[in-house]
């Protein structure tokens, strides 16, 4: 059982649970005014939909935390509609439908390590490694020694089917490095 913690120990990334939901603590704020009671302002976002949301708590207002349960796996395949993963510590494996998955289907390759995000059983998050490295399918081809352009991009479509901005150098082959936070080209390996 998670324990209980008063508002004014809010944190970002703190988890608990409110209106039968869990919600993940995106910004804070400690608000003490000149005049009447200090309280805590939130940014929170549910961890299990996605919806965001603002709240005002009163410091000395209880909170129950929520227990999040991670477990690092490994992509093992895709039957056509469910995605397995194997616990990477007892080799137990699950199935996950694309609704689970979200944005890491854009990265995600067989025997990749991945982050999975639990709460009571229900995965609600499964987090790509932070650089993923993938190999270009598609892409119009560049120019040597085109430098008119510095800064210009093409579409490349990597062997996970997604597109991603690149630059205008790199080829169809060419395997890149793609940072999974912000979707971005990083380099050429």
């Amino acid at each position: 059982m998670a324990e209980i913690f008063m508002a004014g120990d809010i944190r970002n990334g703190t988890t608990f649970e409110m209106d039968n939901s869990v919600y993940r603590v995106t910004e804070f704020q400690h608000v003490k005014p000149g005049k009447g009671a200090a309280f805590v302002r939130t940014k929170l976002k549910n961890v299990i939909t996605g919806s965001a949301l603002e709240k005002t708590f009163n410091p000395s207002e209880k909170l129950q935390g929520a227990e999040i349960e991670k477990k690092n796996m490994q992509y093992l395949y895709n039957d056509g509609e469910l995605y397995h993963f194997m616990d990477n510590k007892t080799y137990e494996q699950i199935p996950l439908n694309k609704e689970d998955l979200g944005d890491t289907l854009k990265y995600l390759k067989e025997n990749m390590d991945v982050t999975i995000l639990s709460f009571k059983g229900k995965v609600f998050t499964v987090e790509p490694p932070t650089f993923v490295e993938l190999e270009v399918t598609y892409t119009e081809p560049g120019f040597a020694g085109n430098t008119a352009g510095a800064g210009q991009t093409k579409p490349a479509e990597v062997e996970t089917g997604h597109s991603i901005h690149v630059p205008l150098f790199i080829n169809t082959g060419d395997v890149i490095k793609i940072d999974t936070r912000t979707d971005e080209y990083m380099e050429r390996i």
